[in-house]
């Protein structure tokens, strides 16, 4: 029986490493190609030879971290000191990316095992052989595994957000909405933004279904077990802006009223996305009767499969852009505008088509009257359209929107006194169809009288209005006129230096108005603070908003007992899971669980 060759530290120098058998056979493995060769071979110059010839490398690298290990888990830990994944690493990082990507793509789990997969494993049968196949299908994507992976990756991206909200120098906002899904389950969602690193942070926070109903005690409920289940005060909350039934979220809900009573003095904002449902209210008699017919004839048309066909054939034939009609949705806050504009423009086509389907609906649709109303809404939803839009973003904050909202109501009296003289410029649809001085009377009256209404309701509904002159130091500390600042103000010693400062306003000058307030943190922490404070809450729930957009793609009806809040977080997050550690926390769990285990 030969004699077998024992491993000695100093072959790492050839970047090799030890393997030990079960008999405790030595066996030398390359790391730089994983190939492992024979007893005999464990001899400085076979290890010289494969490294030179296979690698072009120079023997004589300082590698003293890299020792013999008995065990196969010792060589783990050996190659990544070395700074090459082992093999075992290499499967589970494969193996999250995949479920990473499947998550953000809002993909059903099964797609790896019935279609990616499959695919990969014939891609890499012709195009790199046999070999590498192999080695592919050791990649674990089952349905079980993929789901197992986003709900480890969820889990350290909300520890992330929780370890950043609990390190903020300043309360957080919330931004809160809720919605029904297909299988009618409330879904509660929620935003927060906080500070961290000098910069205001907006992060998902949760998506929870509501299980019972919908009522504020529900709502307030599921909001307050949330931080308490995660061990945070909910007086971590500054601020938070909510929307929907006032029943349920609005400003004066019982759902307010419970947080309020729990957090005094925290800060209610109501969302600005949604004008277009206080116009309904202020519509008059006949401009709502135009609405609803408006809501009756798509309908019509869109209820009814045969109808909807026929439609779609019938616009196909005479070649007219939209052959699809929008539904009328009740919140949404584009749908009314867009679908007001699409009928305007299709007036004549669609007047065509009820004819030809002998609807009930053409004496009120093709009435003159009827047409002149549907002209003034749709300018006026356009206008409004614009209006939302220009608040859907991130970091919109209530002073910037408040702002918008203001600009937009001053218009109303110029608005009035053009109509007045008979001048439709900023109403072009109502322009186009006047044709007469008599018609133009009429309507203008009507008008006139609407946006009065409009404007009162919007001053008693969103308090609009700027900021009161001793706060305006926060938009702009430098142009800010000082005296208005009372000399009793602590803080006007502060602003009195800042403003003296030609760095900071170089600052000022190239950084975004939350993004200069939390750089000011360190040196004028009272500033920064009080600032900030007006600046932090919410405007909107355009992230639920969004939110709700993906939530369509992950509950659908092959996957309606489907528990998203996993899947959503990893999906919408900004933050990115801290992979490594994830793959390293699952390898020790599966060392003290199996000792002996090689697998993934």
């Amino acid at each position: 029986m030969s004699k077998k060759r024992k491993w000695d530290d100093d072959y790492v120098r050839y970047w090799f490493t030890c393997t030990t058998e079960v008999d405790g056979t030595q066996r030398p493995q390359c790391v730089l190609c994983n190939s492992v060769f024979s007893n005999a071979d464990l001899r400085p110059s076979k290890l010289s030879d494969h490294f030179n010839r296979q690698h072009g490398g120079v023997a004589g690298h300082d590698l003293n971290s890299l020792k013999h290990t008995p065990t196969p888990s010792d060589q783990s830990e050996t190659l990544k000191a070395f700074g090459v994944a082992s093999h075992e690493d290499t499967l589970l990082q494969a193996s999250y990316q995949f479920a990473y990507l499947c998550a953000k793509e809002k993909n059903p789990h099964t797609v790896a095992e019935k279609l990616v997969k499959p695919c990969a494993l014939e891609i890499a049968q012709i195009v790199l052989g046999p070999d590498a196949q192999k080695k592919l299908q050791q990649v674990p994507l089952s349905d079980d595994v993929i789901h197992s992976r986003i709900d480890e990756m969820s889990q350290d991206i909300l520890q992330q957000v929780l370890e950043d909200i609990k390190a903020s120098p300043l309360k957080v906002g919330i931004q809160l909405a809720e919605t029904t899904d297909m299988d009618d389950c409330g879904q509660l969602m929620a935003f927060v933004r906080y500070i961290k690193e000098r910069e205001i942070i907006e992060e998902f926070l949760f998506c929870e279904p509501l299980q019972l109903s919908m009522k504020g005690i529900d709502v307030f409920n599921l909001f307050r077990d949330f931080f308490l289940k995660h061990k945070i005060a909910l007086d971590v909350c500054g601020s938070v802006c909510t929307d929907g039934a006032s029943s349920m979220l609005g400003e004066n809900s019982e759902f307010v009223a419970y947080v309020k009573k729990e957090i005094p003095h925290i800060i209610i904002t109501h969302c600005l996305l949604n004008p277009h449902a206080l116009v309904i209210k202020t519509l008059p008699t006949k401009l709502r009767d135009a609405l609803f017919t408006v809501v009756r004839v798509i309908n019509f048309i869109k209820g009814r499969a045969p109808n909807h066909r026929l439609f779609q054939a019938f616009f196909e034939e005479i070649g007219i852009e939209y052959s699809v009609l929008l539904f009328h949705t009740e919140m949404r806050w584009l749908s009314r505008g867009q679908i007001l504009t699409h009928i305007f423009e299709m007036y004549e086509e669609i007047n065509q088509f009820l004819h030809h389907k002998s609807s009930n609906l053409v004496d009120g649709f093709e009435n003159k009257e009827f047409k002149i109303h549907l002209a003034y809404l749709a300018d006026l939803f356009k206008h409004l359209n614009e209006l939302s839009a220009s608040m859907q973003r991130t970091g919109m904050n209530t002073v910037s929107a408040r702002e918008k909202l203001s600009a937009f109501v001053r218009k109303f009296p110029f608005w009035q006194k053009r109509i007045e003289k008979r001048n439709f410029t900023n109403f072009p649809f109502l322009e186009e169809i006047i044709v007469s001085d008599n018609e133009g009377i009429f309507i203008a009256a009507e008008i006139t009288l609407h946006l009065q209404q409009l404007s009162n309701f919007f001053h008693g509904y969103f308090s609009v209005g700027d900021l009161n002159e001793a706060s305006k130091w926060i938009l702009d500390p430098f142009l800010f006129n000082i005296d208005f600042v009372d000399d009793s103000y602590l803080m006007k010693n502060d602003l009195a230096e800042l403003r003296a400062s030609g760095q900071i306003l170089m600052e000022f000058e190239t950084m975004k108005l939350e993004d200069f307030w939390c750089a000011q943190f360190t040196v004028f922490p009272n500033l920064a603070k009080t600032a900030l404070e007006i600046l932090m809450p919410f405007a909107t729930t355009y992230l639920c908003e969004l939110g709700f957009s993906s939530l369509l793609h992950f509950k659908t009806k092959s996957r309606s007992c489907f528990n998203l809040s996993d899947d959503i977080r990893v999906a919408i997050s900004k933050k990115v899971p801290r992979f490594s550690d994830i793959i390293e926390q699952k390898l020790q769990l599966q060392k003290s669980l199996t000792p002996s285990y090689q697998g993934c």
